[in-house]
């Protein structure tokens, strides 16, 4: 029952989920979802240590209410991926 109820929430965007945004790789995770603001403050000491036992310092970790589309996101990736893209149409010289 309470599968159903966080999953009803989580599709309303009112679930809880723990962020944990990071330097160096810049990165942004997200981690739940969550009945309660509780269960995920509960739950964060530990996504915090295995984030930090890779060698990697937590900037900002907050607990919120969302609906996250993407789990992990890597604004260095993602910065270094969209400089190598090269359009199909590009003009030809």
């Amino acid at each position: 029952m309470k599968e159903l109820l966080i999953n009803l929430l989580n599709f309303l965007g009112l679930a809880f989920w723990v962020e944990i945004i990071t330097e160096s790789p810049n990165c942004t995770y997200y981690f739940g979802p969550f009945l309660t603001a509780k269960e995920a403050h509960s739950a964060e000491v530990g996504y915090r240590e295995d984030i930090e036992s890779e060698g990697v310092n937590t900037y900002k970790v907050s607990v919120r209410r969302c609906k996250p589309s993407r789990l992990t996101v890597a604004e260095d990736l993602e910065k270094t991926i969209y400089k190598l893209i090269i359009p199909a149409f590009s003009p030809q010289s």
